[in-house]
């Protein structure tokens, strides 16, 4: 398999810039995601890596051999698409085996193949069935199993499990993980669905409006955002966002927020003006106690744990609590934040603000 480097990757159409200045690191044998909702540029990378469109400036390396201007056929790469892009008149047999008629590998060992790749995903019992009247899951298998089959430096794949429903998706996701893990491929995954980047993922890339909004590993992403983009687009329901003001220096370790003190990670830069008070739903605390008062406007019960929305005087916020905790609607409640956890930003440009939290995180790959 390999390792693929991008270097300050840039695709323009006409007067629109789709992808601005992406540089990022692909591990060997790393499952990685290109998340972002429709239009960010995530499909646009994902073809210039796979040389269907060819970028405007910048550099792409895979398995060392810089290929930026490369035709598809001569970067040893695989190619997998949501619709499945099999061939309808032919059986799946067929459909596996065609990559490597074209390539004029011998009967012997196009059938030890195609019998091989069909044990590994399970489809050794409809080799001899028409495409066109299998099942969203098994054209899918056979998708991915016309991939495998040549053996390629990487696989890469666009919204490969969009075409099917909620249940199957989970289920699909699992197999191919599991898939990935067995074979130790580079995988190189685009999606817009998050809970699925998560899931899969060893590292992801944020893109938004053509831009990478942050690099890293799932964990860092979900506890750790760079910017209020990426807190608001991971994480059900997302990061919560309390309007605060005030100045603070290096080392400070709470803010206030209407006239009560709360605790934040040690900051590493002084701010000073309009601030977000960033904080994930599971580490809010309603008490008795707690002085920063809100009004219960909702529950939503999940079974172990519900969903309290509140009204607080910064603004509404999310908590997820054990169903255990009472919560009725219209009381007026404490609440408690775990400052350990907080992400402070700018309130103009929606950035991070540096702490002993984010620290080594900010970077962008």
């Amino acid at each position: 398999m390999a390792e693929i480097v991008v270097r300050n990757l840039r695709k323009e159409f006409g007067d629109f810039t789709a992808v601005q200045s992406s540089s990022f690191k692909i591990e060997d044998g790393e499952f990685f995601m290109l998340l972002g909702p429709s239009g960010c540029g995530k499909t646009t990378t994902l073809r210039m890596l796979a040389g269907l469109e060819l970028p405007t400036s910048g550099e792409i390396y895979i398995d060392g051999e810089e290929v930026s201007q490369k035709p598809a056929s001569q970067r040893d790469i695989a190619f997998v698409f949501q619709m499945f892009a099999l061939y309808p008149h032919m059986n799946v047999r067929k459909n596996l085996s065609y990559p490597l008629v074209s390539q004029g590998l011998p009967k012997n060992q196009i059938h030890e193949k195609v019998a091989e790749v069909s044990r590994i995903l399970g489809i050794e019992n409809i080799l001899d069935a028409p495409v066109s009247g299998l099942s969203g899951g098994d054209r899918q298998r056979v998708a991915l199993g016309r991939a495998i089959v040549r053996n390629p430096k990487c696989f890469l794949m666009d919204e490969p499990l969009g075409a099917l429903d909620a249940e199957f998706r989970e289920r699909m996701a699992d197999e191919l993980r599991g898939l990935h893990d067995r074979m130790g491929a580079t995988t190189v995954y685009v999606t817009h669905d998050q809970l699925e980047a998560m899931q899969m993922g060893d590292k992801i890339v944020v893109m938004n409006h053509g831009v990478i909004e942050q690099f890293g590993t799932p964990r860092d992403i979900y506890d750790k955002p760079t910017s209020m983009f990426v807190a608001d687009f991971i994480g059900s329901p997302p990061m919560n966002f309390l309007k605060v003001r005030g100045s603070l220096e290096v080392g400070a370790t709470s803010i206030e927020m209407h006239h009560q003190t709360f605790g934040i990670p040690t900051l590493t830069e002084p701010f000073s003006g309009d601030m977000i008070y960033g904080v994930r739903p599971e580490h809010i605390r309603l008490s008795d106690v707690a002085p920063y008062r809100a009004e219960i406007v909702a529950a939503e019960y999940l079974g172990t744990t519900q969903i309290v929305t509140l009204r607080t005087y910064n603004g509404e916020v999310k908590a997820r609590v054990s169903s255990a905790d009472t919560a009725r609607v219209g009381e007026n409640v404490g609440l408690d934040f775990d400052g350990a956890t907080v992400t402070l930003f700018d309130s103009q440009t929606g950035r991070a603000i540096r702490s002993e939290l984010n620290a080594g995180v900010l970077g962008h790959g």
